[in-house]
């Protein structure tokens, strides 16, 4: 999905101010490409946010990839509305079932699929769909609620999925969601994850633009040490 070597910070309007979406999507838009929203049920997570209408609105305020995360046990009802809205790239969780349909009908509808997996889901249940997918989400938290801290035991499955990835040649990305700041977008970028979902880290700071910037910086960072050779290093 982003070419080699490229990765995104992506906010998250979940920890943004509702009351003054636009302005705080305004701030981010020139230091980030893309915009993370989080859709949820009161079902699925015990938290219920925003649908189609919301994101309707702030497409006419932003340019931007949306990329919006349903967490709801029916995404079936709620994929046309989506794409009517202006999303970009949809992604369901395969905790729900029926994967292969709503892959099929996420593509069918023009759009950029994405598949999640909560923190206890095993790498294995999304390996079938690798090639079907464009975005490998893998949950950092228990999705429901942000602010989350983050969940180290996801690294080795971080590392696990881009192995898979990278042994099949695949153009699949992987996305990491919960507790990210700079500290652990380095740390899973290290692992192979390339688009880093904040939402406090971002939000939460008063100058959420500079806080974009900062993690963009540690992300870089981490990325060039892996292209450092051992006789760069002296040894």
């Amino acid at each position: 999905m982003l070419a080699p070597g490229e990765f995104r910070i992506n906010p998250s309007i979940l920890a943004a101010d509702f009351a003054n979406l636009a302005a705080a999507v305004g701030e981010v838009g020139s230091v980030t490409e893309w915009l993370h929203v989080d859709v949820m049920d009161g079902h699925f997570v015990p938290n219920l946010t925003i649908g189609p209408p919301v994101v309707a609105s702030l497409r006419r305020h932003s340019n931007a990839f949306f990329d919006c995360h349903l967490m709801v046990t029916n995404p079936g009802a709620l994929l046309a509305g989506f794409a009517r809205a202006g999303a970009n790239l949809v992604t369901v969780h395969a905790e729900i079932g029926g994967t292969a349909d709503y892959v099929r009908a996420i593509r069918e509808l023009g759009l950029s699929v994405g598949l999640a997996l909560n923190p206890d889901t095993p790498f294995a249940v999304a390996e079938p769909f690798l090639e079907a997918i464009d975005l490998l989400l893998l949950m950092t938290v228990f999705p429901g609620f942000g602010g989350q801290p983050f969940i180290a035991d996801v690294v080795p499955k971080i590392e696990a999925a881009h192995a898979a990835i990278e042994a099949r040649g695949l153009a699949v990305t992987i996305e990491v969601d919960g507790g990210i700041d700079a500290t652990t977008a380095a740390m899973t970028a290290t692992a192979g994850a390339r688009v880093f979902v904040a939402g406090e880290a971002i939000f939460g700071d008063p100058r959420p633009a500079a806080a974009v910037e900062m993690m963009r910086r540690s992300v870089a960072a981490a990325l060039a040490l892996l292209t450092v050779r051992p006789t760069d290093q002296g040894g």
